[in-house]
This record gives structure tokens, sequence and C-alpha cells, in this order.
């Protein structure tokens, strides 16, 4: 990345957290196909949730965010999966403005900060929190959320960690969404609740929409 495009990626991502923080919730989005990026993006922004973290699970995932960025522009692109920096590397090419990846990766985490792009690493245990603390990250994910405690270990990480907020996602959905954002260390959910899986498949855009809505409402409540 040359200074030109890590000038542009910085003055684009700088408000990356305060976006995430006002919508609140981060749909999870692994695309079955390039052609269903576009309007699914639109039935996002449709329903309140101009944001949509497209995971490298599928091989629509380069292409499906390219065609969001060009054609959607009013939603914001996150690369959620990142397992290694080419993965970063070209999600910035293709728009994204920041990247989420699962595990704490130092290659990942070091490449995102040298070039000035937003980055929310999964962490899920004490370590993971300190080494991206000793980074200067005071906003992460927290990864898989239900499976390490949930809510629980949340509260339990407020004490010693006061200083850092987390994103949870792993089995974070309609049934507990208040609980997690009733915590102050909890700055926005994410998950595939916005995006039922059901709607998504058979391409009812209308379905994701009102799910969206419906998400955000329990979240802003």
């Amino acid at each position: 990345m040359n200074d030109v495009e890590k000038a542009a990626v910085a003055e684009d991502g700088t408000g990356l957290i305060d976006l995430i923080r006002r919508i609140k919730v981060v749909p999870l989005v692994t695309l079955h196909s390039v052609e269903e990026a576009v309007p699914l993006a639109k039935a996002l922004a449709a329903g309140g949730v101009p944001i949509a973290e497209i995971t490298f699970r599928s091989p629509a995932a380069l292409e499906g965010m390219r065609a969001i960025h060009d054609q959607v522009p009013e939603v914001t692109l996150v690369a959620g999966t990142v397992h290694t920096v080419d993965q970063a590397r070209q999600a910035v090419r293709v728009g994204c403005r920041g990247i989420v990846s699962p595990a704490f990766s130092d290659a990942v985490v070091d490449w995102c900060l040298g070039s000035l792009i937003p980055v929310l690493p999964g962490t899920a245990t004490p370590s993971d929190i300190e080494k991206a603390y000793d980074r200067g990250l005071r906003f992460t994910k927290f990864f898989p959320a239900e499976a390490y405690g949930g809510v629980g270990t949340l509260k339990a990480l407020s004490g010693p960690f006061a200083e850092m907020s987390f994103l949870p996602t792993g089995g974070v959905g309609l049934k507990n969404v208040r609980e997690y954002m009733a915590l102050p260390n909890v700055f926005a959910v994410g998950g595939s609740f916005p995006v039922p899986s059901p709607a998504q498949r058979r391409g009812d855009w209308k379905a994701v929409t009102e799910a969206c809505v419906q998400a955000r409402q329990l979240v802003q409540d």
C-alpha cells in the first residue's frame, strides 16, 4: 500500500469505531454469491443498519465487497474472518474500511496499525486482551462470546481491563442481545441475526430489512 492509499484509508477509517458505536450492531454476512451482495446491502441500509462485516468464508467475498463498495456506498464495509495480511490488504483495496479477525493475529494487527487501518482483533482471554492493550487498542472483538462465558466473562473482565470495550460475537442473538448491550464495556454486538439465513437463501430482502429494524430496536433499547 502506497502513501496515497494509506492516507485515503486513514481519512475514511478514523470514524469507524464511532459509527459502530452509533449503530450498535454489526451484521456478519457470508455471501453465497456475488449477485446477492448488492440487494443484501440495500436491505441492510433500508433497515437502518448501514454496515456489514463480509466474512472471508466464501469465494464470493472479495467481489461481493467490491460490488457493495461501488454500488451501495452508503453501507460501510468491514472485512471479517481475516486470517492473513494478504486478505486484509485485498479487502482494503476493494473498499473495506476496517478489519475484523476471529483471533489475535500479531501479523494482521501490526500490519493494520502500521497502515492506519482500524482493526478489531478477536480476543477471548486476558492474554489476548493484554496484547491488544499493549498495542494501544481499546476496542476489540470478543469471540466466541457465549462459548467463553458470555455476559459473565465480560463482567469479570471489566475490572482488570476497565479501559477496554468489546464487540461480542458468537452466540449473540435476539434472545440475549439486550443482556450484552446492558454491559458498560460492550460498545456494540455482532452476529448473523440481522440477516436470517433462510431469508438470505431465498433472497427475501424485505425480511432482511425487517430483521435489521428489529435488531436495531433491540440494541437501542
